[in-house]
């Protein structure tokens, strides 16, 4: 293919910018999973975009945060290698929090982490959510707080203003071969995906600090004879007082995790799904690289 660009865009920004939302509003499928929850996404998932001649790879980094856990240290290191590693990069605030201190240690961290050549724009996300005139004041403090190439107003959930976003980023992408297939989407396997539908149903259920100490991992993918798909899935809990909390009452938790996981994923995949669920305990799941490396990170020292 002549004449072709292709390549990386780094979305970074506090946890619950809409970073995920945006993911699948660029690419028109859900490659990351949404929750109202911080730290949703952990690993960095790349999601493709092709215009006419050009190739834009999305990346999804985790929420940049301070991090405190093991986790959160792989996780805080991907979304700074995925920056260091992008053609470009777009940072989210949310635009009902503004300018916030979070915000600011970021651009401050951007400075030190990132080379100053490196195009980056700022795209003010959930505009649908506050009045014009904060916006106006919005942008007098982004504009004195860093140099930014560009500021985008957009909302990801209706799909405002990412057009005008595509188009200035095509241009930054350097020529060259598209690096993925015309009708690839992603690079996550549909284990990785299905694994993902499944941690964002429990997420939705459980509360407080649970869903963070627990993982999904997908065991078993069987394509039947009749056109059905049988996938049997593991979910990791550190400690043997979560496993009554994830199964809840009689397994209802549980089995409504896995029902609306199930219709998910038949949706997703147009076949019939059957779906089952296992709870192990795992002390050490926390510090496993495997387990790390299924999330696409890697696991830090010490």
């Amino acid at each position: 293919m002549s004449g072709t660009r292709a390549g990386f865009v780094a979305l970074i920004g506090e946890p619950n910018a809409g970073k995920s939302t945006m993911l699948n509003a660029l690419v028109g499928a859900k490659l990351s999973i949404v929750t109202h929850k911080v730290q949703t996404t952990r690993g960095r998932i790349r999601g493709v975009l092709n215009v006419e001649a050009d190739q834009v790879i999305f990346v999804d980094t985790p929420g940049l945060f301070a991090p405190k856990r093991r986790l959160d240290r792989a996780m805080v290191s991907a979304a700074w290698a995925g920056a260091g590693e992008a053609d470009a990069v777009v940072l989210l605030i949310d635009a009902q929090k503004g300018l916030n201190g979070g915000v600011k240690r970021i651009v401050e961290q951007y400075k030190h982490q990132v080379s100053p050549d490196k195009p980056i724009a700022i795209a003010v996300n959930k505009i649908d959510k506050v009045r014009h005139d904060s916006l106006l004041t919005l942008t007098t403090e982004i504009t004195e707080l860093h140099d930014f190439d560009r500021i985008f107003y957009v909302s990801a959930t209706r799909n405002d203003g990412l057009g005008d976003m595509v188009e200035w980023l095509r241009g930054l992408m350097p020529e060259g071969p598209w690096l993925y297939p015309e009708d690839q989407l992603g690079d996550a396997s549909m284990r990785s995906i299905a694994a993902e539908i499944t941690r964002e149903k429990l997420m939705l259920r459980l509360h407080q600090e649970l869903p963070y100490q627990l993982t999904v991992g997908t065991d078993n993918w069987e394509d039947r004879k009749d056109g059905s798909v049988k996938i049997e899935q593991t979910v990791y809990i550190a400690k043997e007082g979560h496993r009554p909390i994830v199964l809840g009452k009689g397994g209802q938790t549980l089995k409504s995790v896995g029902q609306d996981s199930r219709k998910e994923l038949a949706e997703m995949l147009e076949h019939p799904v059957h779906l089952f669920l296992h709870v192990k305990v795992d002390p050490r799941w926390l510090d496993d690289g495997e387990r790390y490396a299924e999330m696409g990170l890697e696991l830090p020292e010490g």
